[in-house]
Formats: structure tokens, sequence, C-alpha cells
């Protein structure tokens, strides 16, 4: 039997627990998708996630949705929206997981409550050593892990951090698969992986009725200005703009705004604005990536410091005619218009597959139905060695970072990696 958007149904009702990593929102709206692929197929999906709730309730109205407020793990913290602080990343780490007994125990008592028949993981690294301890499977759905992120910050923070990456490697070894996305980095702690499209949001209106219903012509130019949540400390200035342009502005901006530049509410559906938009600037980050590439929106980009998901999220928008990098003094300074020029010149030519959600519901709902995707493995830890087990990257696919490669070495085992096409069907096994 086929059902709408091409999950095929499972013979059996599914629950699944979805933890959610607590960086930013770009983790919460990939997950979006993936989850209402499994609700419309007729699944109770968990939601663990510390997300607003309307970053999952505009999408998907179902009281096959529960969501759980909790976060288990801090991603990056950042000193503001491009400067992330190694240090204290690693120390709010260690906060958040320092009741670690106390936190398997409790995760482990909800999922046998829930009766979960699969754990679906992005990208918390708990959750999979809570699985195991519940005697349940589980999945990483991602484009990086928390070890190799936090890998770097060890030469900065001090080598007394180095049982963090360790732990955290532990604890994905647990994990029976990795669903792989486009634009990943080196996520040495799995063995297994497939890998799937880009994981969009659909558009739920077209260009032209966005732009109607905010009372913009076609004539104007458009840009979309989205830091995140975290605080920009900059004021923005009308002459910030070329005339004949109009900015909207996400995330928290607190300074008032000049009358070319339109604040958009908490709750904007960002797909839909970015369809009606001309330009974007931010920082990278899978979401902003993944969605600018669907639909053809190219990117103004400020590099943030000290995030490693971004030179290979950088790579893959750059080899799609879909990036133009800013400095920050000019982003600042308001020198804007050469790079707006530029970014509306692009033809972003992404012409890959947009429906990982529906591959990846696919693959899960086959995993917790008792598909086995697992070969034999080594611990997390011990394929880091000394906390730098480098997965195999094909040659040309993207730059490693000189920190990571240094500590390269090779097991001698095979590392099977899956690609699934966008019928979900495996094409090749490599090593």
């Amino acid at each position: 039997m086929r059902i709408e958007d091409g999950v095929s149904g499972s013979r059996k009702h599914l629950v699944f627990a979805y933890y959610v990593s607590g960086h930013g929102f770009g983790h919460a709206t990939r997950v979006v998708e993936v989850v209402r692929h499994l609700i419309v197929a007729g699944h109770d999906v968990h939601v663990v996630t510390g997300a607003p709730d309307f970053v999952f309730t505009t999408e998907i109205q179902s009281p096959r949705l529960f969501l759980r407020k909790l976060v288990l793990d801090c991603g990056a913290v950042q000193a503001d929206a491009l400067t992330v602080d190694p240090v204290a990343s690693l120390e709010k780490y260690s906060e958040t997981v320092v009741a670690r007994a106390s936190i398997l125990a409790t995760e482990v008592e909800w999922l046998n409550s829930i009766k979960a028949d699969l754990v679906i993981t992005d990208v918390v690294a708990v959750a999979c050593r809570a699985a195991a301890d519940a005697g349940i499977r589980s999945v990483c759905v991602g484009n990086f892990s928390w070890d190799f992120i936090y890998s770097e910050y060890v030469a900065t923070a001090g080598y007394h951090h180095k049982s963090i990456i360790s732990q955290i490697a532990e604890d994905y070894s647990h994990c029976e698969l990795l669903i792989r996305l486009p634009g990943y980095s080196p996520m040495p702690a799995f063995r297994d992986v497939i890998d799937v499209p880009l994981v969009v949001r659909r558009l739920h209106k077209s260009r032209k009725e966005v732009r109607s219903e905010m009372g913009i012509s076609e004539d104007v130019k458009l840009v979309i200005l989205n830091f995140g949540g975290q605080p920009a400390g900059w004021k923005l200035k009308e002459e910030y703009l070329p005339p004949g342009w109009l900015c909207l502005v996400c995330g928290a901006f607190e300074h008032e705004l000049p009358p070319n530049f339109i604040k958009l509410p908490k709750d904007a559906y960002t797909p839909d604005v970015m369809a009606a938009s001309d330009c974007m600037i931010g920082k990278i980050g899978y979401g902003t990536v993944s969605e600018a590439l669907a639909y053809k929106l190219p990117v103004v980009y400020i590099r943030r410091d000290n995030f490693n998901e971004e030179p290979f999220l950088r790579n893959m928008l750059e080899y799609y005619r879909g990036g133009v990098e800013m400095i920050k003094r000019d982003l600042f300074e308001g020198h804007w218009r050469p790079y707006l020029e530029r970014a509306t010149s692009l033809k972003p030519n992404y012409d890959g597959g947009v429906n990982g959600g529906q591959v990846a519901a696919r693959i899960l709902q086959d995993a917790a139905d008792g598909k086995n995707y697992a070969s034999d493995k080594l611990s997390g830890a011990q394929r880091l060695r000394d906390g730098y087990q480098l997965q195999r990257v094909h040659e040309g696919d993207t730059n490693i970072p000189e920190w990571y490669v240094r500590a390269e070495f090779e097991l001698g085992l095979r590392t099977g990696s899956h690609s699934v096409d966008n019928n979900g069907s495996s094409l090749c096994e490599s090593c």
C-alpha cells in the first residue's frame, strides 16, 4: 500500500522517540520534515526538544505528535551571532550532562513508558546510550556530530576536556546507523552510513502570494537578513540598502529598524519568505544552505568563528553557485551593495533531490520494523583512537581541516556507506 508523500505504510503502528539538539533552530526545522512523513504514515512521534512549539505545530497539526521540553546537549555556545566560544561550549556541555547517571535512568524509564520502537537523534549523543540501556535500537540523522565539532575546541580550551570527545563518540557508537545529510563533515564515531538527499521543508505559498500578502510589488528587490536566534548587537541603517531594495529581518534584532527594513514575526514560515526573495544575508547553517539551494536563493554569507561544520556546507553552497562571501567589516559598516548585486547575478544550479525527509522516514520506519543495518563495529572511542579517528572521505569530496587530518589513523576495517536515491533504494556500497 502507498500513502501520501510516498512512505510505504507499515503493517503495524510504531512509536518513535526523536531527540533534537539544543543548538539553534536548524536541527528542529529539519526534524519537522522527517517527523511529518512518519506521522503521515500513521505512527506516533515523541519529540524531545527545547525549540518553541510553533516550529513543529506550524507544519504538523496531529494528535500523533507529542512534544517534550528537554535539552540534553548545549551545542555551541555563541558570544554573538557570529562568534562561538570554544571554552564556554565545552564547559556548558559538561554542566548539561554532569548528572549523567540520573539522565540515563530518567530517559530509560521514559522510553519504556512510551513503548518506543526506535530512538532517533539529531544529533544528541547521550540519547544513543539511553536507547542502548533501554534495549531499543537507535538511528542518528545529521550532517555533523559533536565529537567532530568539539575536537577543535580542545586545542583552545585545554586537553583536560579531551574526555568529553571520547564520551560523546562512545555514546554515538551505540547508534546502529547514521542517516547522513548532504554537506556533511567527517563523523568518525559512526560505522554504518546511508546518504540521503537534502531535507527541506515544503512551500505553502507561491512567491506571488507571499509578496501580495506583504504588500511588496514584483519590481522591488527583496533580501532576507537572517542570523538565527542569537542577539545581533549592530544597528541597521537605511543607507545599507541600494534604492529599490527592502530587507526582511529575522531573529533577535532589538534596535529600531529604518523604513526599508521590515521585522518578520518570530513564527514566520521561512521557506515561503525565502522563495519570495531575491537573496539572503546571513551565516551558514544546514537549514539555510539546504533550503536556499532547494529554492534557488543566492546567499551572501559571513563566516562564523570556531564552528567547523561551516566549511563543508560552504563548499556545497559554492559548488552549486549559490554563495557570495561578505567580510564582517562590510557587514557592520553597511557596504552591502556590491554583494547584493553579485548575489542577484548568480544562477544557483542545485539539481539534486530535496525529498530527504521522505527518504529518511522510510529508512527509519524500516529500522523500527526490524530491518537490520548494523555491521560488526568497534566502540566510538576506540575508532577515534586518541580522540581523532578520521572516517575516510573520498579524495576531492571536501577539504578536511588540518587540525583533524594530523591525527588520522586507519583501523584496517571496512566502513560501509550506502547511497539512497530519491526513491529510497540502495544504489551502492563502498568502503
